[in-house]
């Protein structure tokens, strides 16, 4: 295995083993804590420019397959793992995560101590990194790592969105990969017609709305209200994504004119920042962001608590938020926003990923409830 390096901005650096692409990428490098899924972690766009560093020690072991994918690629910059399983090891597994990153130009180190730099970021913050087998001279591969963007003020969206509009294929009852089927619609006299708006959507929230009894038109970040509301939607999604929501002024000023057309809302991750700040609200940058699958998240209207997959660097700012926009759930970790709903619009969202592509599938109601809401006005306007 070829010798790698990893610099950070600080000029903290760390030396391993390369696997994967040879060369140098460049981002900000950030930890997620969950112990499987990485197949879904490196397939999902809200990674774009950043370096996806696994605190869980063995990676690889059950190889790569072709169901698992979350997007139509890979959008991440960096992989950093304490060690790459040697051996491949389940029924569906069609090659190693060494070949994947490869084919998909991805640069990944190994064999350094994980738990010193997720240890380091936490005290220090997520900061801008670079993996090299170009450079192994420290200085320079800090000086690079320097020469890149910081995340706060940096648009992401426009590099993952899809290029142009497309409906969502496969079965009608087609089954959200991972989890228990939800509740699919019986029969419904009508399917839902549901806009995504695409900022680095995942495919298993399309699977979700899908097995629910809607049709998905997906529409790319750019897309105006106009646009939109010409499909007559009953709905609207809007996805997570990468990067900084305070960008997006655009898109923002789209779903606000969307909002006040009274179309149903729902937003995750980034969706659930952009709608924040569609509803007066503002955002900031968190010290490391939340990355995993086992984040304590507590509903303040039922008093339950959920544990959630999540994959963010901004939160909403509490105390930016008008009157009549109510907070609904906050991370019992550091008490930050992860839930809020309109007082009087059917809008609601959540920072987290309720779709859990990978992770547990506690929040997965949330689409039952999004859909729930749109009949029960369809019900109520027909009365």
């Amino acid at each position: 295995m070829t010798e790698a390096i990893l610099a950070l901005e600080d000029g903290r650096v760390f030396r391993g083993r390369a696997f994967g692409a040879p060369g140098e990428r460049c981002g900000e490098v950030v930890f997620n804590t969950a112990m499987s899924g990485y197949q879904e972690i490196l397939t999902d766009p809200s990674y774009a420019g950043q370096i996806v560093v696994m605190t869980y020690p063995l990676i690889g072991n059950y190889g790569i397959n072709a169901e698992d994918v979350e997007a139509r690629g890979v959008f991440l910059e960096g992989f950093v793992v304490r060690e790459v399983s040697p051996s491949v090891s389940n029924w569906r597994s069609a090659g190693s995560i060494g070949d994947y990153l490869a084919e998909n130009g991805v640069v990944g180190i190994s064999e350094i101590d994980t738990r010193a730099l997720v240890r380091h970021i936490r005290d220090k913050g997520a900061m801008r990194a670079c993996i090299s087998t170009e450079t192994l001279d420290e200085a320079e591969a800090v000086r690079r790592a320097t020469s890149i963007p910081e995340m706060a003020g940096r648009e992401l969206a426009s590099s993952v969105t899809c290029d142009e509009q497309y409906a969502w294929g496969g079965d009608v009852t087609e089954r959200p990969f991972g989890a228990p089927s939800p509740a699919v619609a019986d029969a419904p006299a009508r399917r839902l017609r549901i806009v995504t708006l695409d900022f680095g959507v995942k495919y298993n929230s399309l699977r979700y709305l899908n097995a629910l009894g809607c049709d998905v038109t997906v529409l790319p970040s750019t897309a105006t209200a106009e646009q939109v509301l010409s499909i007559e939607p009953d709905g609207l999604f809007i996805s997570n994504g990468p990067g900084d929501p305070a960008t997006l002024d655009g898109p923002i000023r789209q779903i606000r004119e969307i909002v006040d057309a009274g179309i149903p809302t729902f937003g995750i991750c980034l969706g659930h920042q952009l709608l924040g700040h569609a509803l007066g609200g503002k955002t900031f940058k968190l010290p490391f962001g939340h990355h995993g699958g086992n984040h304590p998240v507590k509903d303040l209207r039922t008093g339950r608590v959920e544990i959630t997959a999540q994959n963010h660097g901004f939160a909403v700012e509490a105390e930016s938020l008008p009157d009549d926009v109510e907070i609904t759930h906050l991370n019992l970790n550091d008490n930050t926003v992860e839930g809020l709903r309109h007082r009087s619009k059917p809008v609601f969202a959540v920072q987290y990923h309720p779709e859990a592509g990978p992770g547990p599938h506690d929040a997965e109601h949330l689409f039952v409830e999004f859909v729930s809401m749109i009949r029960g006005r369809q019900e109520m306007a027909a009365v």
